[in-house]
């Protein structure tokens, strides 16, 4: 217990030291920055897959406010129907700027290891890039699971001559594709976005102290906004974007206090080791 309360404690003077609350609402602003063009992204690549955008849609639905939600599907509809022509065309420049967020990420993390980016900006956002993508890439394996699900399980089934109790877990198995994905994610996110060099192992504390702690607390803000929050009588018309930035500026805390866990879990590993 003493050692519990000497971590927390510790963990606390981290979040004070490197600014999480501050930090996490600069994320705020990148992740409204980058909403919009990682969905475009989303979006264009839907004519060559067999989900709609209602599946992307659904996912966040299932974590994200109804407030939220009107505001995303009502201005991407727009986006996507005046640019629709482009967005192959500039789906670099797309995840360039998509990719914002995740840049600012790894500032942040290099900012809880206590270490320099030394990285070139070319190299560093380029693999704001590629992390950008394989979130992408991730969040649709998350969208075909429930649409191949039930093919893949009966395959299994008829391959190794399972039981009808094996395709009863599978079903039921399929549909935490959810919670895993974001797992999945948080995980490359403290893995890669440090400029330091750490093992797979390291960063599964914090990745799961995210991916629980996102959860409840969409899910904790979603049913305040639902029951007690009217942000439309305060800010009018603008009353989506207020919701869609504190959700973000939350997101923003859970991320980093999650890479501070990683960061002070491996400064005990070092200090154990010498």
């Amino acid at each position: 217990m003493k050692q519990v309360t000497t971590f927390g404690k510790e963990l606390w003077e981290q979040i004070d030291k490197d600014d999480v609350f501050g930090v996490a609402a600069q994320l705020a602003y990148f992740f409204l920055l980058s909403l919009f063009p990682l969905l475009i992204v989303l979006i264009s690549l839907l004519p060559y897959l067999p989900i709609t955008q209602e599946d992307i849609f659904a996912i966040v639905r299932d974590f994200a406010p109804k407030e939220i939600m009107s505001l995303l599907e009502d201005n991407l509809s727009a986006v996507t129907t005046k640019n629709g022509a482009l967005l192959s065309i500039g789906i670099i420049g797309t995840l360039w700027s998509a990719s914002a967020a995740i840049n600012g990420i790894m500032r942040a993390f290099n900012k809880a290891y206590d270490v320099v980016e030394s990285r070139s900006f070319i190299v560093a956002r380029g693999i704001a890039m590629l992390l950008t993508i394989s979130m992408v890439f991730v969040f649709l394996v998350a969208l075909l699971l429930p649409v191949f699900g039930r093919q893949i399980g009966l395959f299994i089934f008829d391959a190794f001559g399972l039981t009808e109790q094996f395709l009863s877990i599978w079903n039921a198995l399929r549909w935490l594709a959810s919670p895993l994905i974001i797992f999945i994610i948080f995980s490359g996110l403290y893995w890669f976005a440090p400029n330091k060099r750490l093992t797979n192992v390291t960063v599964i504390p914090g990745s799961l102290f995210a991916t629980i702690g996102w959860i409840l607390s969409s899910y904790a803000f979603s049913y305040y906004v639902s029951n007690f929050g009217n942000y439309s009588a305060t800010y009018g018309s603008i009353g989506g974007i207020i919701i869609l930035m504190i959700w973000f500026y939350l997101t923003g805390i859970i991320i980093m206090i999650g890479g501070e866990i990683n960061a002070l879990l491996n400064k005990y590993s070092k200090v154990k080791n010498t």
